[in-house]
């Protein structure tokens, strides 16, 4: 397990290639994750060493005009056949719709099986298009280009891709490991500060479900994060990036229980998300609040001490981010939250904190509970 020394920000000042390697896969579905600043400049001519003539850039609205036209560019000057499709950006985008609407454009262009899928913006965006890959022609390419934290750190990593119905979040989707993920540390730098707040929760989790001195380290450089410091922003998405490919490379599928981890504060923030309607959060937001009763749904069991429960919300503070949520009714959440993929014939299964760097899958927990926990988080 990768481990940070607190006192500096590691041993990638200048970017790193982090191998993600599936043991009992084919050697076709290993791949990189390639972080570096200015990257996505010479996108073009990495693709194309690959042997892929032609690509389809699935990009969002918000970056269509500076990141994606920065990857067509390059791809165009390396000689790669170049199509753009933009995605309206927001959560309402992960929908049937919106799938349908992608698989009729791709079908327009005469894409076939040796075109490549460029997925450019955040996890909305990624989820989507890697979706829409995993099922177009029975299966395409698709390369991840993250360009928000929240995507950099998490959703772009482990081949997850998904949709929305209106009762739940991500209930349809496939593992559809991409052929690579480019990371571009600069493309933050165009980031607006609630996208970026966003991201920095799915930071959090990570020290919080695995590494105690990542979270130390984070709770003592938050300064430098608050302020986008290179270094420092640099250090948390290859920490990140590499504690996620340590799951991920063991449970790829989630077949083991090891992976179900990642979802910490997930089960609360997916039934909020869906409760105040796609997009009045971002995700980043929801998981925050959801990993606060997550922490508060331990200490009631007797699991952690309210110490835990105060320093992870301090950090989460620190960084802007919410930790209460709307009111809503408690039963409503709960209806929502028997629906997660985590629940088993309607029990509620929650990822709970033994302390600071170590989660386990607790079940059958009392319903009562839980809404104490739901009701004393509401504003």
């Amino acid at each position: 397990m990768p481990r940070s020394n607190p006192n500096d920000f590691g041993d990638v000042p200048q970017g790193c290639s982090i191998p993600l390697n599936f043991a009992r896969s084919s050697h076709e579905r290993n791949y990189s994750i390639q972080i570096g600043r200015g990257i996505l400049r010479t996108i073009g001519s990495e693709i194309a060493s690959r042997n892929i003539s032609r690509v389809v850039i699935i990009a969002d609205e918000a970056v269509a005009l500076s990141h994606s036209l920065t990857c067509e560019k390059s791809f165009l000057d390396a000689g790669v056949e170049t199509s753009v499709i933009r995605v309206p950006s927001g959560e309402q985008s992960k929908s049937i719709q919106q799938a349908e609407q992608l698989w009729i454009a791709l079908a327009s262009l005469n894409v076939d099986r040796r075109t490549a899928i460029i997925a450019v913006g955040g996890g909305v965006v990624g989820d989507l298009a890697g979706f829409v890959a995993a099922t177009f022609s029975r299966g395409l390419t698709v390369w991840q280009v993250p360009t928000t934290l929240v995507a950099q750190v998490d959703s772009a990593v482990g081949g997850k891709t998904g949709i929305n119905l209106p009762c739940g979040k991500n209930l349809v989707g496939a593992f559809w490991q991409p052929s690579g993920v480019i990371v571009d540390i600069h493309a933050l730098d165009t980031l607006p500060s609630r996208e970026y707040g966003s991201g920095l929760a799915e930071v959090v989790k990570y020290g919080m479900i695995l590494d105690p001195t990542f979270f130390s380290w984070l709770e003592s450089h938050c300064n430098k994060i608050r302020l986008r410091d290179p270094d420092a922003v640099e250090h948390i998405v290859s920490t990140c990036c590499r504690l996620k490919v340590h799951v991920v490379e063991q449970d790829e599928r989630e077949e083991t229980g090891l992976r179900v981890i990642l979802n910490y504060g997930h089960t609360f923030a997916h039934a909020i998300e869906t409760a105040s309607g796609y997009g009045v959060l971002l995700h980043g937001e929801a998981v925050s609040i959801g990993m606060v009763m997550a922490a508060r749904l331990a200490e009631r069991l007797g699991m952690i001490d309210a110490d835990i429960c105060s320093r992870q919300e301090f950090l989460l503070t620190s960084f802007d981010l919410p930790v209460t949520s709307a009111a809503f009714d408690p039963d409503i959440l709960l209806d929502i939250m028997a629906r997660d993929k985590k629940s088993v014939a309607g029990r509620l299964r929650f990822v709970l904190p033994e302390c600071i760097g170590k989660v386990r899958l607790v079940d059958s927990i009392d319903h009562n509970i839980v809404k104490e926990v739901l009701t004393a988080s509401s504003r």
